[in-house]
């Protein structure tokens, strides 16, 4: 089905608490915001999305935790309370729009042990920050996608991610892939144009 900027009208916001009680293991957060750095990030990637992350349940400590990459810390795990009220700069309220969208191929009769294979991967990349020259690996790899270039071998990405990247490689742990763009390249578009993401909600921010 693909997820596109008509789902953010077709979609109206409902409350933080019914959303979150429709979230599964794995569903894919979607952003639009509005703050400076996600303008650029729509302007090099010609889309409304500006940020991706990955949901996962704790019931049994009653927590929804969204996993993301973001810049500056790197891969992280928060409260969805905490991801929907401000940005990972610390923006608040949330400038912008969330919607809340799932992989179709991701249930438990197509794939043997999916969220155990997949929050393997998530989990295990918590933790490690970006040093400036990886940083630097991410801008270069978000220019050349944006110029049409040709992506070069020693900017490929290897355990530093954008936020895209690193959702594409929880999906990728279960041979799930998502197509990048040709220059090699991935961005959060990418994720919401795939056939098999489907829109289930916005979140109020």
């Amino acid at each position: 089905m693909s997820v596109d900027k008509s789902h953010l009208t077709a979609f109206p916001p409902r409350p933080y608490q019914e959303v979150r009680a429709m979230v599964k293991d794995g569903d894919i957060l979607l952003c639009s915001a509005t703050d400076p750095m996600s303008r650029i990030i729509q302007w090099a990637t010609r889309s409304p999305w500006s940020h991706v992350a990955i949901a996962f349940r704790m019931e049994e400590l009653d927590r929804v935790l969204v996993l993301e990459a973001v810049e500056r810390i790197g891969v992280r795990c928060i409260p969805l309370s905490t991801f929907v009220s401000r940005t990972s700069g610390g923006v608040t309220p949330y400038p912008g729009q969330i919607l809340l969208a799932r992989h179709a191929a991701l249930d438990v009769e197509a794939l043997a042990n999916p969220i155990a294979r997949m929050s393997g991967f998530a989990f295990d990349r918590l933790g490690a920050p970006f040093s400036p020259a990886e940083i630097m690996r991410i801008g270069l790899r978000i220019l050349m996608g944006r110029l049409g270039r040709n992506m070069p071998r020693t900017l490929t990405p290897k355990n530093e991610y954008i936020c895209s990247e690193y959702v594409a490689g929880c999906f990728q742990s279960l041979d799930l892939n998502f197509p990048w763009d040709g220059m090699g390249f991935l961005a959060p578009a990418n994720i919401a144009a795939h056939d098999d993401v489907q829109p289930v909600a916005q979140v109020a921010t």
